[in-house]
């Protein structure tokens, strides 16, 4: 008797035509073919061999072979699972004239941006248009962002959108932590489930657990045809197409993409802003791909600054307000694919125990647009300075030139509005990682110990 969560595959000696398959937690899929079948875990993994893919429920086990699939659910009653057509296609998936697939994710981003925006902004009336919902936008009264990792990075940023645009209260947790510490939840509540599979097995956890305590579940993710996806009340998806790093890039720059637009469609729906500033912050957002697209001209210049960091065994970064989940990113980044270790802060924090490890050995990456909270964090930076740090500031031309060349690189970012600063910010902090790594020698789109899709606990 198995216990816990698997997803297994038997093939039987002599049998060559015949494949039991079961799951419990773990994603498994059935691919279609003309005289052949596939069994695998998710689309993604199925795209080269098919595009017609059902996905086994929870406690399904079939039998198949060339001809035909025979499912039965964990009562043992045959059952029938849709078949269904993805967009997926083996195609889709090289590297093309990249080096890494992450750094061809990198490069994608101006343009899934620019995919997931289309889908969701009215270019004639600069209007947001969500997937049809089945309850009304206004009647929410609290909403719970749950992911793991990147995806949580992205649910830390959309919290400061919520709250500072929509005035709603807003919990931004870590999936593995959520459910464990049974959180009291309002009838009137909605959870934002943010994922790139759908399958985290941590994030859909929370998912069962705000369904059950009657919370309205939204789910982003990249894969429409993913457990999460399947399970929430409505998709808000991400266009990012196949993301192959494990490191996340174009996931995270989409999911902040489709995170904002939300934002301003609930603001708009519960009266915090008017028609005229939907437009405007919609317009701000529609800028974003070719904004974006100027940020990736800045590459070699980063790759020199990879140098200096690629000595480092420490590396801290600071960031405030939306950029602060940007500091937690970008640290991620660096230790995931460089194997350097790196810690992000809250800018305010640095008094508070980090800047007792600075000196010339410890780059600190500041993140540090041109909003409310500059001259904070230009204050952050006189300090390190001050005790010989090395500084590596990512602003708009005015932001690097107030700090002068005595201590700091600058990666220039063109000039935008605080409110899709995120989008553009996370680029610089991704190229920085990744050419870090490549200089270290490291695995980039394979880090030791790590995998794109983390379906146990």
């Amino acid at each position: 008797r198995l216990e816990g969560a698997f997803a297994l595959v038997f093939l039987f000696a002599g049998k060559h035509d015949l494949l039991i398959c079961a799951r419990r937690g773990t994603p498994l899929a059935i691919g279609y073919g003309d005289g052949e079948m596939f069994v695998g875990s998710d689309s993604l993994a199925l795209a080269p061999l098919t595009r017609h893919i059902a996905y086994l429920e929870e406690g399904d086990w079939a039998v198949v072979t060339s001809k035909k699939v025979q499912i039965f659910d964990r009562a043992n009653n045959p059952v029938a699972r849709e078949v269904r057509e993805t967009a997926l296609s083996g195609a889709l998936i090289g590297k093309g004239n990249y080096r890494h697939f992450m750094q061809k994710e990198i490069f994608e981003q101006p343009a899934v941006i620019g995919d997931t925006l289309q889908a969701l902004i009215n270019p004639a009336t600069r209007t947001i248009h969500l997937p049809e919902l089945p309850f009304a936008l206004g009647d929410i009264g609290k909403i719970t962002l749950l992911a793991c990792g990147t995806a949580h990075h992205a649910g830390l940023v959309a919290k400061y959108w919520l709250e500072t645009l929509a005035r709603i209260p807003v919990e931004a947790d870590i999936a593995s932590e959520f459910r464990y510490r049974a959180p009291a939840m309002p009838r009137d509540g909605a959870a934002i489930i943010i994922s790139q599979s759908g399958e985290t097995l941590d994030t859909l956890a929370a998912l069962r657990y705000c369904r059950e305590a009657g919370q309205k579940i939204i789910a982003v993710v990249n894969q429409p045809e993913s457990t999460i996806a399947r399970e929430s009340d409505v998709i808000l998806p991400t266009l990012a197409g196949p993301e192959i790093g494990v490191a996340s890039t174009k996931a995270f720059t989409t999911q902040l993409a489709v995170l904002a637009a939300f934002t301003i469609a609930l603001a708009r729906a519960r009266g915090t802003i008017d028609a005229d500033e939907e437009g405007r912050l919609a317009g701000q957002l529609a800028e974003v791909p070719s904004r974006a697209s100027e940020v990736l001209h800045h590459d070699e210049a980063i790759q020199k600054i990879a140098q200096e960091v690629a000595l480092a065994r420490d590396v801290l970064y600071l960031g405030r307000g939306t950029s602060y989940p940007l500091a937690l990113e970008g640290a991620l980044k660096l230790k995931e694919i460089s194997y350097i270790h790196a810690e992000g802060y809250a800018a305010g924090e640095m008094k508070h125990g980090p800047i007792a490890l600075i000196d010339d050995n410890v780059p600190v990456v500041v993140v540090a647009p041109p909003d409310n909270l500059f001259e904070k964090t230009f204050s952050n930076i006189q300090e390190v300075c001050a005790r010989g740090g090395k500084v590596v500031m990512i602003s708009d031309a005015a932001g690097i030139a107030r700090i002068g060349e005595s201590c700091a690189f600058g990666v220039p970012v063109p000039h935008c509005a605080p409110f899709v600063a995120p989008l553009l910010y996370t680029i610089p902090v991704q190229l920085l990682a990744y050419h870090t790594a490549v200089l270290k020698g490291t695995d980039v789109d394979q880090p030791r110990n790590l995998a794109k899709s983390v379906t146990v606990e």
